[in-house]
């Protein structure tokens, strides 16, 4: 049974209002009984990612990418923290393998699974522009700004359009320096929702 901490973190309508996460989403967060604050976590970084990748439609129109798998990675990238939720409130990157492994176990498919470990592995070999925009999101949120991931980005979308790179670079950093801007209401809402139910 979910816990009334977790319910009111996956349905506070937030300011401005936060879309609620995809169903399958939900119900893994219920049936693992995730800390509050994942969820919270999870939500901000699902609305991130909702407005990164519609920005991004718009801005590189010749860019395709796999928008729903954006989504469903932002929605449970960190799922991992369940089982480690020392690292909900500091370092640590064993939810990201425990994250994968609890995904596989509950029958989401590999291609799905893999945003668990990806979220965190920009450098891996095999990494899609799909992956990159859910380190993106997952960054951004908070309003953090990470060079390295970012010129990943910059470099496919500049292979991608054929526009210089500068080009590119200058069109990423509107759309980024735009969602970093709502960081302290982001973060004040994550804080509401407490590490254990």
């Amino acid at each position: 049974m979910t816990s009334d901490a977790l319910r009111r973190a996956l349905t506070d309508p937030g300011d401005p209002p936060l879309p609620p996460l995809p169903g399958v989403a939900v119900e893994l967060l219920d049936a693992l009984d995730a800390p509050p604050r994942l969820a919270a976590h999870l939500r901000l970084v699902h609305d991130v990612a909702r407005q990164l990748t519609a920005a991004f439609a718009e801005q590189f129109p010749l860019v395709p990418f796999d928008r729903q798998a954006v989504l469903f990675g932002a929605a449970i990238h960190d799922l991992g923290k369940i089982e480690h939720p020392e690292e909900l409130s500091g370092p640590g990157s064993a939810h990201e393998e425990a994250g994968y492994q609890l995904l596989l176990r509950f029958g989401v498919p590999e291609e799905r699974a893999r945003f668990a470990v990806t979220h965190a592995a920009w450098h891996a070999p095999g990494v899609q522009l799909e992956d990159l925009l859910v380190s993106l999101a997952d960054k951004v949120w908070k309003g953090k700004r990470v060079t390295d991931l970012e010129e990943l980005v910059v470099d496919r979308l500049a292979d991608i359009t054929g526009q210089p790179r500068w080009q590119s670079f200058l069109d990423l950093d509107d759309v980024l320096a735009g969602l970093a801007a709502d960081a302290d209401r982001r973060l004040a809402f994550q804080a509401e929702h407490p590490v254990h139910g």
